[in-house]
């Protein structure tokens, strides 16, 4: 898609979206840079929300303005990777999450920070660095236990040592539906399990198995005194329910 016509489509759907989601934005920009993500040159960035305070003791659509900027060159790069790229489906996407940033900003609510924490960590974890074993729970919980990182699922269960040791299955629940799957070999506080026939080809759920901790292990834990050691695996889930 040339940038004219990325241009165009993405005014299209700004203007779309209602006038109160877009209270204290003044306007979109779109840029023919491919900004790539600092740590991993593989990532670019589709889109930002610039935002700007104003000294005030509140925030509103007054004190607190922003524009929304979308790179082209970022959502070409992308589409050279993907045939299937949806550049429609992506933008629209990209706008709505960083409207969501202002209004977050407006609020004084900073949970899709959160989100993008655990993106950023996801990211660390599939390039084999260092990373945050709990980053999954700062994405988005869509139900207890259940969390969403962009097309990512983590169904976490929580189990005490001796069930890690001595049940021959773990069961789990998901979308209704009771599952299980074996219990992992490798002796770990939490382990990823990718679960094999219940993704699909927009995203994965895994199981997050977490070996239950006492009051001055998780203190250890919080104060960087320990870190907890994790394991890695794929399984199919057994289904339980006819």
């Amino acid at each position: 898609m040339t940038f004219e016509a990325f241009e165009r489509m993405a005014r299209e759907i700004y203007d779309e979206i209602p006038d109160v989601y877009r209270d204290g934005v003044d306007g979109l920009r779109v840029s023919r840079d491919a900004p790539r993500h600092p740590d991993h040159p593989g990532v670019y960035t589709l889109g930002e929300c610039l935002t700007e305070e104003h000294l005030s003791d509140y925030g509103s659509a007054e004190t607190t303005r922003s524009v929304i900027a979308l790179y082209w060159g970022s959502f070409r790069a992308l589409a050279n990777q993907h045939e299937d790229f949806d550049w429609e489906g992506e933008a629209w996407e990209t706008l709505t999450h960083e409207l969501r940033h202002h209004l977050e900003s407006l609020a004084g609510d900073d949970a899709l920070e959160g989100v993008d924490y655990a993106a950023d960590q996801s990211f660390k974890r599939f390039d084999g660095d260092p990373f945050d074993p709990w980053y999954y729970q700062h994405g988005e919980e869509r139900s207890p236990g259940v969390y969403q990182v962009e097309g990512s699922w983590y169904i976490e269960v929580e189990l005490p040592g001796h069930a890690l040791e001595h049940d021959a299955s773990i069961e789990f629940e998901w979308e209704g539906r009771r599952y299980r799957v074996p219990t992992p070999a490798e002796a770990a506080d939490v382990h990823f399990v990718l679960l094999d026939g219940l993704g699909d080809r927009d995203g994965t759920v895994e199981l997050v198995v977490v070996r239950s901790a006492g009051w001055w292990e998780n203190l250890r834990r919080t104060l960087g005194l320990t870190r907890p050691t994790v394991a890695e695996w794929e399984a199919e889930a057994q289904p339980l329910d006819p």
